[in-house]
């Protein structure tokens, strides 16, 4: 009996590696959100009513309401950090909202409240969704583990009573609970979530294993050599606390120039208002050339200048398959000149195909014999790379026997009966009869090209060996030669897997600098060691392993679709269609977006001086300020909107593969 292995209906895929439990803080739990939201409803409610000529009592209240709303939060946040002796620009935007509204400009005053609220109520999301990932990585560790006490007895405890020497049982399937080393068993264990590796790693007395992996089909008994407060994923934890709350050197400076100006407003608004009447001016007239200068020096057009551009390239990039999680990331996008990428599920598509396909010289099996022999045999193991062969007779339509007595084990293979032969496939290390023998020599030229060696006996004779790679993305080399031409700099593979994988995959892609064997500690260090030499990093990964080094970089950006939770919520862009060749484009637009900026804050800057100048060395009637001060708003509005073209994102990608 025999079945024909067909493709898989379209939306099943291959088991996900190990990712983080979703514990995502819902937007309106945030009290900001739902804040800014009601300012923002009150003032799309009164605008229309405003500008049709409607009383103003039917508008009025709406717009006092939006104040109220949206302004409480950052004036109650003001109030308090003047009575720490500073000064922010969230109370200096308060003061000239109600500023505003006193002489009547309502309207702008309560447009200033809304957008200040809207920023609070981002920020804390943001905040918010990170504090979200970092606790849901601790849940990959399990919270019990069995420890073995001196008589054999099993002994259930938290792992945090484990201490270094305990020994703890880990039986198939089950979470390993604390760092040590396997004192007796052999398993598979899948160590993708620190180490970033494809494939399983077998692990036998004296190996090395991690909190959080996940056990294969053996039993483990394991040494605990670190406490759990110590343990490689725990300090994972601590590396993406630390590097989310370091502040930017761009963030530091905004602080700084923020006290300077709010405090230069303050001085010099009630200059405006006290030195003419020293002199004898009539209150009203002081008071309506103070508000005229509130309104007309207020930082609305320099706020605008900034955000349309980088809002919609926000806007463009999202269409096309990158999600863009701030301004500040956008903007900061274009400032990269290197480029650190992940191999396993970034470079490379994350799952081992079929590369090689080696019958022996005396075998007497074709290609699609030895293939269809090995699917049927590999066809009821969990493996990935038996899943990897089943999936090449698939692709090649083969018809597969049905397999009898199958057994699996552990770090060696399977082993089935298939039309009365005994057929075993597994590692060539332990199949292969001795170092000399052709199968072992067919396996060691396939393991030095980087490819993963699978031996297939029939009847306890070698007849072939196959070899399984994972396999570089389509558009991989492209976006390694584009990315080198935007950044002036090769960019660099930071990986944990093995040194000649990633040698090979690296040589296809075009990048010679391979740091290889990698765990998340190190990542973060080669990302350190870049940045000391002045550089700019953008790391780009997909896994748990590499949460650390995104938020240690100076921009992150994640893999969308097989990327762990941990890593697309600490990076600062995800890659949502896991279109690589995004990556340019993406910074090619940034750089146009950091350009339109630089010519709005001009337009915004020469508009605001003429008209304090104006209203400081001669008579400013209010309603051509407002019209100055609206008009140079919406000029740099539309500017910044030129970006949202679609010719925008098409000039970006071109510029992206010179």
């Amino acid at each position: 009996m025999t079945t024909t292995l067909t493709p898989s209906p379209a939306g099943l895929a291959a088991p996900a590696r190990a990712s983080l439990p979703r514990r995502r803080t819902r937007i309106f739990a945030l009290p900001e959100a739902r804040w800014a939201t009601a300012a923002t409803v009150l003032f799309l409610l009164a605008l229309p009513l405003q500008l049709a000529g409607a009383p103003a009592w039917s508008w009025g209240p709406l717009y006092a309401l939006s104040y109220a709303t949206g302004g409480w939060e950052p004036g109650w946040e003001g109030l308090k950090a003047l009575r720490d002796k500073t000064l922010d620009v969230d109370l200096l935007m308060i003061v000239a909202a109600l500023g505003a509204a006193s002489i009547g400009q309502v309207m702008d005053g309560a447009l200033l409240i809304v957008i200040f609220a809207t920023s609070g109520a981002l920020e804390a999301l943001a905040t918010a969704r990170t504090a979200d990932s970092v606790r849901g990585l601790l849940d990959l560790a399990p919270a019990t583990a069995v420890r073995l006490t001196g008589d054999g007895d099993e002994q259930p405890v938290a792992v945090e009573e484990l201490v270094v020497g305990d020994t703890i049982l880990v039986r198939p399937g089950e979470r390993v609970g604390a760092d040590g080393c396997v004192l007796d068993g052999a398993s598979d264990v899948d160590q993708a979530t620190i180490t970033g590796e494809p494939l399983p790693v077998t692990k036998e007395p004296g190996d090395e294993v991690f909190a959080g992996t996940l056990n294969g089909t053996g039993a483990l008994r394991i040494r605990v050599e670190r406490d759990a407060s110590d343990s490689v994923i725990a300090r994972i934890v601590r590396m993406v606390e630390e590097a989310s709350e370091t502040k930017a050197p761009t963030q530091l400076f905004i602080e700084k120039v923020e006290q300077r100006y709010s405090l230069g407003m303050v001085v010099a608004t009630l200059a405006v208002f006290l030195v003419p009447l020293a002199f004898g001016a009539e209150l009203s007239d002081a008071l309506l050339r103070a508000m005229t200068f509130m309104i007309v020096a207020s930082p609305c057009a320099v706020v605008l200048a900034t955000m349309p551009p980088l809002l919609s390239a926000i806007a463009n990039a999202g269409r096309h398959g990158v999600l863009v999680k701030s301004a500040v990331v956008m903007e900061r996008l274009g400032q990269v000149d290197a480029v650190a990428l992940d191999k396993t599920g970034t470079l490379t598509e994350g799952t081992p195909r079929v590369t090689d396909i080696r019958p022996l010289a005396d075998s007497p099996y074709s290609e699609s014999e030895l293939l269809a022999l090995a699917a049927a045999a590999e066809h009821p193991s969990e493996h990935p790379l038996a899943r990897a062969i089943v999936d090449a007779a698939r692709e090649r339509g083969l018809d597969v026997p049905q397999a009898l007595d199958f057994t699996s084990a552990p770090g060696v293979g399977v082993m089935a009966v298939i039309d009365g032969r005994t057929v075993e496939v597994g590692a060539p290390s332990r199949l292969a009869q001795g170092a000399g023998h052709p199968a072992s020599t067919v396996a060691e030229e396939l393991e030095e090209s980087g490819r993963t060696a699978v031996l297939v006996l029939v009847d306890a004779t070698p007849a072939g060996v196959f070899g399984l790679a994972d396999r570089l993305r389509p558009d991989a080399a492209a976006t390694v030669k584009s990315l080198a031409a935007l950044t002036g700099s090769a960019p660099a593979l930071l990986t944990g897997d093995n040194p000649r994988a990633a040698t090979r995959l690296a040589a296809e892609a075009g990048i010679e600098d391979v740091r290889a064997g990698l765990l998340p500690q190190d990542k973060v260090t080669a990302v350190k060691e870049m940045e000391a030499a002045g550089r700019k990093v953008l790391v780009i990964g997909d896994g748990v392993n590499d949460a650390p080094a995104l938020a240690a970089a100076h921009t992150g950006i994640a893999m969308g679709r097989a990327g762990s939770d941990l890593a697309l919520e600490t990076a600062d862009a995800v890659i949502v269609r896991d279109e690589l060749a995004t990556v340019p484009a993406t910074i090619a637009l940034s750089r146009r977006a950091r350009r339109l900026v630089v010519q709005n804050l001009v337009i915004a800057g020469v508009f605001i001086t003429a008209l304090v100048v104006w209203d400081l060395a001669g008579t400013l009637p209010l309603p051509l300020g407002v019209l100055g001060h609206e008009g140079s708003t919406v000029i740099v509005g539309l500017n910044g909107l030129r970006l949202l073209r679609d010719s925008a994102w098409q000039r970006a990608a071109a510029e992206g593969t010179r």
